[in-house]
């Protein structure tokens, strides 16, 4: 068996409700879709989210990084992943979603020549998760209907966004306590909009609305705060934008800066590069969460075998394709109150057509 062909496309799919976080708003997303081509006639999909914000990419450069890796890959064995994500490691070392992409796309095609799904290839530790859903920034009453509507849906956790103003962002929290009852489960996730004061500050005063977790309160790229957050606090404190490499969870993890990490592929560069990170965190006893970015289903696919291969991966936030409009593989896996599943087909459960 050998890859024949790589083709990239860019689909912009629009939201059914534009949301804010601290540092934007989101209408829209674009997905890089991949297929990987083999000899055999099998393919393998993946999917890149590109995010200037996070990953550092834009939707064209993603695209175009997605098609110039063609010629490292055509002629060569898909099964030998581990040789193939190491060759593409520095040319695509800008594009961690774009490394995500073709990680992903290898799996599938590893997964689909065993004919079994991703998830049970990787280890199949749990068969189904919950996971979190996210509620943008929005005043007080607005946040409130959110939330009673999301509960209405059938989910058991809640993720509520802020970090533009503390005393705003404890007010919500109060009332969606207050909205929900005692047995929600309830995260933050201030995405770096705090300083240190102001974060302790929100924790303190939050204290009686029981959060499972804060989330990324300080700027990523001073993990020292978010140190002193953690130190200062008893509420878990977890790192999103301040994890994007295997030494960013070696450095988290040896200072004792948090007491959990947020592994997402799109920031990571894949499954394969998630395991290695995730063997720092269980090593350090750090629990885990699978994120994602606005990705379609494919995407959340991906994170959801990850997540479910390994026992230290407790928690999940995979809601990025839930308001996407005409995704065309949200069959990839399926949502039943609140707990996500995956694909019983074998890889990743879906086929593209470019």
């Amino acid at each position: 068996m050998k890859i024949t062909a790589l083709d990239a496309w860019a689909r912009t799919l629009e939201l059914r409700e534009p949301y804010a976080i601290a540092y934007e708003e989101v209408e829209r997303a674009v997905n890089v879709f991949v297929r990987l081509e083999t000899s055999t006639g099998l393919a393998g999909f993946g999917c890149a989210a590109p995010d200037l914000q996070v990953t550092g990419e834009t939707a064209d450069g993603a695209l175009e990084a997605a098609r110039g890796i063609e010629p490292l890959l055509k002629n060569r064995d898909p099964l030998r992943i581990a040789r193939h994500v190491e060759r593409f490691r520095e040319p695509l070392a800008a594009h961690p979603s774009v490394q995500a992409a073709i990680d992903m796309a290898l799996h599938d095609v590893l997964a689909r020549v065993a004919e079994i799904p991703l998830w049970k290839l990787l280890g199949g530790y749990r068969d189904r998760m919950l996971t979190s859903v996210t509620i943008g920034i929005l005043p007080a009453e607005e946040t409130v209907a959110h939330a009673r509507r999301r509960v209405a849906e059938g989910f058991r956790c809640l993720k509520i966004k802020g970090g533009r103003d503390a005393d705003e962002d404890i007010e919500r929290v109060h009332r969606v306590r207050e909205a929900v009852g005692s047995t929600m489960r309830l995260r933050f996730d201030a995405n770096q909009g705090y300083t240190v004061d102001e974060s302790v500050r929100f924790i303190e005063r939050t204290r009686a609305a029981h959060l499972e977790l804060v989330e990324q309160p300080t700027p990523g790229r001073s993990p020292d705060m978010l140190g002193r957050v953690t130190s200062a606090v008893e509420v878990p404190v977890m790192a999103d934008e301040s994890l994007l490499t295997l030494r960013d969870a070696f450095r988290l993890a040896k200072h004792d800066l948090v007491d959990m990490v947020n592994i997402k592929l799109m920031k990571v560069g894949g499954i394969m590069e998630a395991m290695r990170i995730n063997a720092v965190a269980r090593s350090a006893g750090l629990k885990a969460m699978v994120g994602c970015m606005d990705e379609a289903g494919l995407g959340i696919a991906a994170g959801l075998a990850f997540a479910l291969s390994r026992p230290n991966v407790e928690y999940a936030d995979l809601d990025g394709h839930l308001d996407l409009i005409d995704d065309p593989t949200a069959s990839a896996v399926y949502l039943r109150e609140g707990v996500l599943h995956p694909s019983p087909s074998p890889g990743l459960g879906v086929d593209l057509d470019p």
